[in-house]
């Protein structure tokens, strides 16, 4: 058998490009790297690599060679990631990034009880609706709210929940304007809006048995927060479409009254996005099982067609 050290060497070599930069990424002098691999091609009676004066380049042999290489590496750092995240407590810094509303709504208010179960973990949490690219902004978690995880990429994806967002409004607008009993209703009554083009909108509704339907909408008020609008919506300054976790409380005390519960915008999937399995932390770990503990399922009953 083949020593499985020689294997490594040969997979560090090919990812780094040159035997000098393996050497320094492994600790091991250049000229001791390059015997070990001239050493594996005589034990193996074949060249893997083609050397010139500035680079390297595969065999057919070599690159064969390469993929048992790679799963041999993949393996044994994840039989040591697993008895590390068996023996480590976790302890260290945690960055994550989270949309704007759900920072506000949801997660500001459960960060202090995970905190206070860890509290050897650091959180460094930006706040912001920007798509951020994870491995180059270093980022170990992106909490993200999407109607598909199709725009995920190479990325792993950890489903958290689903949010509805749904038609409400005050008693004192309904009191003011009447209550729709149809879609073509809205039309009379004053409407919030997130954004609007040239004074109008078009919202995308789900109805009775899946049925999709596309409204315009004239906006009284665009107002480009979530809950700076539902703030409106409860002052009586126009109703409008807020995700069903952000209304929960306010539609079960009488403040806030949902209309055309047949109807409502597409689902939108609450989820967290990292680079990969292997290798994590203790300490990212733990946030995830934290998030999928504390995330509530809130669509189940909400939306249209459930």
């Amino acid at each position: 058998m083949h020593d499985l050290n020689d294997m490594l060497y040969f997979a560090e070599v090919v990812e780094r490009g040159s035997f000098a930069a393996a050497g320094r990424a492994l600790g091991i002098p250049k000229s001791r790297l390059s015997r070990r691999i001239s050493e594996l091609e005589a034990q193996l009676d074949v060249r893997l690599l083609q050397r010139t004066t500035r680079t390297l380049s595969l065999t057919d042999a070599g690159q064969a060679f390469l993929a048992h290489c790679a799963a041999v590496r993949e393996s044994a750092q994840a039989a040591a990631d697993a008895v590390a995240q068996v023996q480590a407590v976790p302890r260290g810094t945690v960055r994550v990034t989270c949309p704007v509303t759900l920072a506000q709504t949801v997660l500001a208010q459960q960060l202090p009880f995970y905190l206070d179960r860890y509290p050897e973990v650091r959180l460094d949490l930006q706040v912001t609706n920007r798509v951020v690219n994870l491995v180059e902004e270093g980022v170990d978690v992106a909490l993200r709210v999407r109607t598909s995880l199709e725009d995920s990429g190479s990325m792993v994806v950890k489903r958290l929940d689903e949010v509805c967002p749904v038609l409400v409004a005050s008693p004192a607008q309904l009191r003011r304007q009447g209550t729709p009993a149809t879609l073509d209703d809205l039309a009379r009554v004053d409407v919030l809006m997130p954004s609007s083009r040239e004074g109008q909108c078009t919202v995308q509704l789900v109805g009775p048995q899946g049925k999709a339907q596309s409204l315009e909408i004239a906006p009284r008020c665009v107002i480009d927060d979530l809950l700076s609008l539902k703030f409106a919506a409860m002052a009586g300054t126009g109703m409008g479409w807020l995700p069903d976790y952000m209304v929960a409380s306010e539609l079960r005390d009488g403040r806030l009254v949902r209309l055309l519960p047949e109807w409502s915008q597409p689902r939108a999937i609450v989820h967290a996005v990292f680079a990969s399995r292997r290798g994590m932390s203790p300490a990212v770990r733990s946030f995830l099982d934290f998030l999928q503990e504390v995330m509530p399922s809130h669509a189940s009953a909400s939306c249209a067609g459930a």
